[in-house]
């Protein structure tokens, strides 16, 4: 069965228009999700909507605010924010196309299918595809999602189109923020070395299908216990207060991963390139 779109509208490369429908891109069936129980009663417990003053409220009868100040609130009904007529609330329209690097990876946020939404207008939208497909470049377009207008980054893929919506530029973080602290002072050049042969014994292409999570398998695992009586594994946590010598957990790490363990003795090849990496020691005098 087809997924349910999330937006459903028209596709617009200048003159040129088509139904669409944008579908998310990725799944969370499969997470983990809890609710909130009373352990005394084993009861789900309700949410209830409640104001302070006269207590619990229906919410159909709520409406939306905005506060303007503290305590302070415009309101708006459903109709109303209806009312804001944007072209961009039922199409997409293709503004402009640009080199992919030209995006930064940060702002890349949601992926979603965007595809034609029935039988009339597949043709248009062929068109349009397979013109983007042959500009190589990415197609920027604007569309309204939740009572926001996002940017969309459009490329084709197989049959169809993914479309990502973009961060704006005030969503995104200066790095400076959170890297201003971090020291500039150069790392050993042998050390960067070694850990460039760990880089290369470890590259190889990429398959997300060799990715799962493991902690959603281990809670999995742990309900699936619980729901046959068994008590939950002990877990120690790590220690954090291990003071390592840094060379020497480099070369521990390139031994281990070349199927040697750090205490048997390593080949010619890599003790002599050890040794060139090793920084010679000072003799005592007498």
């Amino acid at each position: 069965m087809a997924p349910r779109p999330s937006w459903q509208g028209h596709l617009k490369l200048s003159l040129v228009t088509c139904p669409v429908a944008l579908y998310t891109a990725t799944s969370t069936g499969g997470d983990v999700h809890f609710n909130l129980i009373n352990p005394k009663t084993n009861n789900r417990i309700k949410m209830v909507t409640t104001d302070p003053d006269t207590g619990p409220v229906s919410r159909a009868d709520l409406v939306k605010g905005y506060e303007v100040s503290k305590g302070e609130y415009v309101l708006l009904t459903d109709e109303e924010i209806k009312s804001v007529k944007l072209e961009s609330t039922k199409t997409i329209d293709i503004e402009s196309f640009v080199p992919a690097k030209d995006i930064d990876r940060i702002y890349w946020d949601n992926p979603y299918f965007l595809a034609p939404d029935g039988k009339i207008g597949q043709d248009a939208f062929n068109v349009i595809r397979t013109a983007m497909e042959k500009s190589g470049k990415i197609a920027l377009a604007r569309v309204v999602m939740s009572t926001r207008e996002r940017l969309l980054a459009l490329e084709p893929r197989g049959k169809g189109i993914l479309a990502y919506t973009l961060r704006t530029d005030d969503e995104v973080r200066q790095p400076e923020e959170v890297f201003g602290g971090i020291s500039t002072a150069k790392p050993d050049a042998d050390m960067i070395k070694i850990a460039e042969q760990i880089i290369a014994q470890k590259a190889g292409p990429f398959d997300p299908s060799k990715f799962n999570d493991r902690y959603e398998d281990a809670l999995k695992a742990l309900i699936a216990d619980k729901q046959k009586g068994k008590k939950p594994a002990k877990v120690s946590a790590p220690k954090d207060d291990n003071v390592v010598d840094l060379m020497a957990a480099l070369r521990a790490s390139l031994d281990a991963k070349a199927g040697r363990s750090a205490s048997k003795p390593a080949s010619k090849a890599t003790s002599k390139s050890a040794s060139k990496t090793s920084k010679p020691r000072a003799r005592k005098a007498g």
